[in-house]
C-alpha cells in the first residue's frame, strides 16, 4: 500500500510539476511567432511527453476499482480509469493517462520485482529506442503497435520496468466510454 502510495503521490506532483511547467510554456508560447509555434507543435523529438499510466498490483483489482470508483469518484472501467487530460501544444486535443490496478500475481511487470509500472506518453518511439540502446538502456522487448498506440519496455537502472507509449488518443475519444474528469 506504501508503494501505492508514493505512486499516486509520484502522479499527483508530476501533474503539478507539469500544470506550473505547462502555464510557463504557454506564457511563453505567447511571445512565440506562428512559425515558431508550428515548429513546436510539429516537434518529433524522441522523448517522453507526459505520463501514459499508472499500473499497480492489488490482491483485488475489481474490488480496488469499485472502492476508488464509490470513493474517490474514479470513472471505472473494466481496465480501471481513463483520466482525460489537454495536449499542452494542442489545446483541442483530448489526451489520456490510464490508471489500472493488476492481479498481485501478473507476470506483466517482469522482469521487475516491483509493485508497480509507470506509463510514460512518447513521441517517435522508434527514434527514442534507437537512442536508449546507444545509451545502453535495457531493451525489454520489441515495438508492438495497435489501434491506439505503439509500445515497447524498458529497464532503468534500480531494474523499475517502465512502459512507453506512443498513443493514438483519438481511438479512445471514438471509443467513448467513462472517463474521469
Amino acid at each position: 500500500m506504501k508503494q501505492l502510495i508514493i505512486v499516486i503521490a509520484l502522479a499527483v506532483i508530476t501533474g503539478s510539476c507539469n500544470n506550473s511547467a505547462t502555464q510557463k510554456e504557454a506564457k511563453n508560447d505567447e511571445a512565440l511567432n506562428p512559425e515558431q509555434k508550428e515548429a513546436v507543435m510539429n516537434d518529433t523529438t524522441p522523448k517522453v511527453t507526459g505520463i501514459g499510466g499508472i499500473f499497480f498490483k492489488t490482491k483485488n483489482p475489481a474490488e480496488i476499482r469499485e472502492w476508488y470508483g464509490k470513493n474517490l469518484g474514479l470513472a471505472i472501467t473494466e481496465y480501471g480509469s481513463s483520466f482525460e487530460v489537454r495536449n499542452a501544444n494542442r489545446p483541442d486535443e483530448i489526451n489520456y493517462l490510464e490508471w489500472s490496478p493488476f492481479t498481485e500475481g501478473t507476470d506483466y511487470f517482469n522482469p521487475s520485482e516491483k509493485d508497480f509500472m509507470i506509463n510514460y506518453r512518447v513521441q517517435n518511439i522508434e527514434g527514442l529506442v534507437r537512442k536508449l540502446r546507444e545509451s545502453g538502456v535495457t531493451i525489454v522487448d520489441n515495438i508492438e503497435e495497435y489501434e491506439y498506440g505503439k509500445f515497447v519496455h524498458i529497464m532503468d537502472p534500480e531494474g523499475n520496468k517502465l512502459e512507453l507509449w506512443e498513443p493514438v488518443d483519438s481511438v479512445f475519444t471514438k471509443m467513448g466510454g467513462p472517463t474521469t474528469k
